[in-house]
């Protein structure tokens, strides 16, 4: 994996970021950072603000349904290149849907999913292969393999897509466990660690082909918050060192503000909100008020107060 100072893509003919502002954004939790999961070379990581470079993903007029009940409604979105994208919503509002339909793991009912000017949902299964191998996935309960150590779970897509020797491997498998804070835990078994430390390993695995794209689904659910910080300084980390661009789906408003150079709102089926942290946590609708703040709908609080027999009105 390049660090992005020396090499701001893979390919000699990759488009190159533009030089990031130096300018520390204000607020929304940003704030310098250790970054010593990095490895020995690196020293403090300041989190400054990218504007992203070209568009690497791209959603064209989505819909997607199952059955009766449609998830998206004619969404269209522009990723871009180096940022850090977090999609956030209510449960149901098809925040997953969007991430699979990038991978091509779904297909859109009308509308057209790209990667890097490629259209996925036409491409054959071969092409899907090769988009995928630049894509890193994080599931949201890690899904380890529970017949595999540590070091074979990571290992697993350097068997499956690469010709790498064994010692290539093996090398290539202790550079990203050193990289999460995991060195030496090749032979430790999943089932003995902790839901953090699971997350750091399947981190590890999306990350050990030296992916252009990391999709996180709720990469902090089930974390205490100091575990769900590591995670957070891990996709900076990564974003900032690495210049992999992140697409992150989450219901933590920290994490969000913390990690986002973009923040979107998805509900009913539409996009209602997007801008940087900043902008986002200002905004005066009252649908991103309420998610920012935790606030129930009235409705819903209405119809459990009126299930309970505490509902005055009713009386």
């Amino acid at each position: 994996m390049t660090d992005q100072s020396d090499n701001t893509g893979r390919d000699s003919d990759a488009t190159a970021l533009p030089a990031v502002d130096e300018h520390l954004v204000s607020g929304a939790g940003w704030r310098p950072y250790p970054a010593t999961m990095l490895g020995p070379e690196s020293g403090t990581i300041a989190r400054a603000y990218r504007p992203g470079g070209d568009t690497l993903v791209r959603l064209d007029n989505v819909y997607k349904s199952f059955g009766s009940l449609r998830v998206l409604n004619g969404v269209s979105l522009d990723i871009k290149r180096g940022q850090t994208t977090v999609i956030i919503g209510p449960s149901g509002t098809g925040k997953s849907v969007l991430l699979k339909l990038i991978v091509g793991l779904l297909t859109p009912d009308r509308g057209d999913a790209y990667y890097d000017g490629k259209c996925v949902n036409t491409m054959s299964a071969s092409g899907l292969v090769g988009i995928r191998k630049e894509i890193g996935f994080l599931f949201q309960m890690s899904a380890l393999f529970d017949s595999m150590d540590v070091g074979q779970n990571v290992e697993f897509p350097l068997v499956e897509h690469t010709r790498m020797t064994e010692a290539q491997r093996d090398e290539r498998v202790d550079r990203v466990l050193r990289m999460v804070g995991l060195s030496g835990l090749q032979r430790k078994w999943a089932s003995s660690m902790s839901g953090g430390q699971k997350k750091r390993v399947a981190l590890a695995r999306a990350i050990v082909l030296e992916p252009r794209l990391v999709m996180y689904d709720e990469p902090t659910t089930g974390l205490d918050p100091i575990r769900a910080d590591l995670i957070n300084e891990l996709i900076i980390a990564l974003n900032t060192k690495f210049g992999i661009t992140s697409i992150v789906v989450t219901h933590d408003m920290a994490s969000a503000a913390k990690i986002a150079d973009r923040m979107l709102l998805l509900y009913d089926g539409n996009i209602i909100c997007d801008g940087d942290p900043e902008t986002f946590l200002r905004s005066e609708n009252p649908l991103v008020q309420r998610f920012i703040q935790g606030q129930a709908d009235q409705i819903e609080l209405e119809s459990i107060r009126q299930g309970l027999g505490t509902d005055k009105s009713a009386e």
